[in-house]
């Protein structure tokens, strides 16, 4: 029986947001997440305590998902999930339903690689936002990852930088955890960042070669920088807490620019998307509009919805590889650590 509209449903398990979408010839239906605000008492992700949430919330996500988009599970075409990269057990959830619920259907089941999902949200249709064109460089930007991405077509992209250590995201929150603000502390320090001085203090930018990453050494200067500052003024956050977010951030803004502007005098691509939570940050929008303005850069920021993990880039994904017949077997297992 022929379909005359194809329903994917997307599944993203990979941390510690449970979601799922339904999406409708490229087009979202729904997009429901729930958060799992455990870990802020913890000052980052417990695993465990992950998993357990995910087992929890899948269900009710699904089901709301489901009802949001008024498509009834019988009009699925396929169920898309989250293979990996991620917390295993966190994935092994999703993955897990993700098998069953197609199975139950007798419906093509989809393994999505989480980062790619990042770069492909570009092509959710959403109005108001435009679609990159091929070749392109994708620079994606979170908590757990911080590549660039050299994209030849949807599915034909190579890695050609990488943080060697730590991702950007985690050197915004262990800067904020030095600062006593809470988790997630990227959010915090851009919101800060807004009303202080870039240039109030000065962090070394480390030297790597190539169009590689590393963030380690600059949490370590920040440690010190806050250690040093108040061993002499016990008051010393306190008093100059928007200057310092500000100045943290302006550096690591300054990492990432830099790398780009490099990458993009190696590829001649100057067509740039940013994905991932930190894409979300308004200095490196901000920064990237400029380049648009000075370096003729045509530029491609997604929509806040489709920045942190959610379901629907796990759709798109899903709804192109389907138009491929690109479809997994049951005996496909989560994989932490799975490569673009």
């Amino acid at each position: 029986m022929l379909r005359e509209k194809t329903y994917i449903l997307g599944i993203e398990s990979s941390c510690d947001d449970t979601a799922a979408a339904v999406l409708c010839d490229g087009k979202i239906l729904s997009n429901v997440i729930a958060n799992q605000s455990i870990h802020q008492a913890y000052g980052g992700v417990v695993p465990e305590l992950a998993s357990r949430a995910h087992q929890q919330n899948i269900v009710p996500v699904v089901h709301q998902a489901l009802k949001q988009a008024g498509v009834s599970k019988d009009q699925l075409a396929a169920v898309a999930f989250t293979r990996g990269p991620g917390l295993m057990g966190s994935l092994l959830v999703g993955t897990s339903f993700a098998k069953s619920m197609a199975m139950g259907l007798q419906i093509p089941l989809i393994e999505v690689n989480h980062m790619q999902a990042h770069i492909l949200a570009h092509f959710i249709q959403k109005e108001g936002y435009k679609q990159p064109h091929f070749p392109f460089l994708a620079m994606t930007i979170s908590g757990g990852h911080t590549q660039i991405v050299e994209v030849k077509d949807y599915f034909d992209m190579r890695v050609i930088g990488e943080t060697i250590d730590d991702a950007v995201g985690e050197a915004f929150d262990k800067s904020g955890k030095l600062l006593g603000l809470g988790y997630p502390a990227g959010p915090e320090i851009d919101k800060r960042a807004a009303l202080g001085n870039p240039k109030a203090f000065h962090f070394t930018k480390p030297k790597v070669k190539g169009l590689d990453f590393s963030f380690s050494g600059l949490k370590t200067a920040i440690l010190y920088f806050i250690q040093k500052n108040t061993a002499t003024n016990p008051d010393f956050i306190k008093e100059n807490l928007n200057d310092i977010c500000a100045s943290i951030q302006y550096t690591i803004i300054g990492i990432l620019m830099d790398k780009l502007k490099k990458a993009v005098q190696e590829t001649k691509i100057n067509r740039i998307a940013i994905g991932g939570g930190v894409s979300a940050n308004s200095g490196i929008r901000q920064a990237l509009k400029q380049a648009e303005h000075q370096l003729g850069w045509e530029t491609f920021v997604p929509a806040f919805e489709f920045t942190t993990d959610n379901a629907a880039m796990i759709a798109i994904v899903g709804y192109l590889k389907f138009l491929n017949n690109d479809f997994t077997s049951q005996g496909t297992t989560a994989t932490a650590r799975l490569k673009l």
